[in-house]
């Protein structure tokens, strides 16, 4: 594969503390991690993937940095404790974009994924912007031909975006018209979406899509009855689920490690109550985190956050 390359063992480092008792062990000690691309071959049933990219957000006209997001977040993974299902991870690499051709990193990533899935892994991407999602959501349809995928996104935006080529605005408009070409149902459910940050024209996109909605201020305000029927729902109406994060849905003071940080935002506590009954669920198929900018970070607090995430979805998994 042209774009992928294995993760170097320098980012997997922590500090040691085996010498305490034979369980006390940290994420660098128990991940496996491959030399080549071929997933079949390696233990595990969490696929780690990275997709180093930014030029969706650079077309998008928004902060560029993501692409070292991936590298970021290993580090920060690296040194937190390994628990339950902490040792069903194994690092598959990273996709690199090169230069502006977003559309071949795209289809790497969607065959990675792919084949990932098809060989009994679920995969846990680290991104790169939201462009992120449209090489995911697509592999994952490729993977499970027939079944109905609910794509469920924690995202301050829509990204519906109308555009003329794919950009970080556009994946979900993108996996729309993958589903409407494969003649499949498109199952999308946006959590945490601002009003303020979305266009009317992007509102009546989602309307005509269908695009089931629950703002940022619901989701803080009547959480019970707004939030836990439709995740209840996706978990009941689909075979599979397809969760993607945007970090810029976490408020600014949490998260300002993003292009766009959010003024009001989700808080991590309430985030995690939405992430831990879809890794529960049994149906989790393929989880996301994008948009993380190590450029804007402050003192690691934002990789902090973004990995504790990552480290809770493969705890809960199941």
């Amino acid at each position: 594969m042209m774009l992928w390359q294995a993760t170097p063992a320098s980012l997997w480092q922590g500090r040691d503390d085996s010498a305490e008792a034979p369980n006390a062990l940290r994420l660098f000690q128990t991940i496996a991690r491959a030399e080549r691309f071929a997933p079949q071959e390696m233990p595990g049933d969490i696929a780690l993937l990275g997709f180093a990219c930014d030029e969706g957000v650079r077309r998008n006209k928004g902060r560029t940095g993501a692409a070292d997001g991936p590298a970021t977040l290993r580090r920060a993974l690296a040194n937190m404790a390994s628990h339950q299902g902490h040792d069903r991870c194994v690092d598959m690499g990273t996709i690199s974009v090169d230069g502006e051709q977003l559309e071949a990193a795209h289809q790497a990533l969607r065959e990675a994924v792919a084949d990932c899935q098809r060989a009994g892994k679920r995969t846990l991407v680290l991104g790169g912007g939201h462009e992120t999602a449209f090489g995911h959501g697509a592999g994952v349809l490729d993977a499970f031909p027939g079944e109905k995928v609910g794509i469920i996104n924690l995202d301050a935006h829509l990204d519906l975006r109308f555009a003329d080529c794919a950009s970080s605005g556009t994946p979900f408009r993108q996996l729309a018209l993958e589903c409407d070409a494969q003649q499949l149902g498109f199952h999308y459910t946006c959590i945490g979406v601002s009003r303020a940050a979305n266009t009317q024209a992007l509102w009546d996109e989602a309307a005509r899509r269908q695009v089931a909605i629950v703002e940022d201020l619901e989701v803080l305000t009547a959480f019970e009855t707004r939030v836990l029927p439709e995740l209840e729902r996706n978990i009941a109406q689909f075979d599979r689920l397809y969760l993607t994060i945007d970090l810029d849905v976490l408020p600014a003071r949490e998260m300002p490690a993003v292009s766009a940080p959010a003024a009001l935002g989700v808080p991590l506590a309430t985030l995690l109550r939405i992430v831990e009954p879809l890794c529960r669920s049994g149906k989790l198929q393929a989880v996301d985190l994008v948009e993380f900018n190590p450029l804007f970070d402050i003192d690691g607090q934002g990789a902090r956050a973004a990995a504790r995430v990552a480290w809770q979805i493969a705890h809960w998994w199941r």
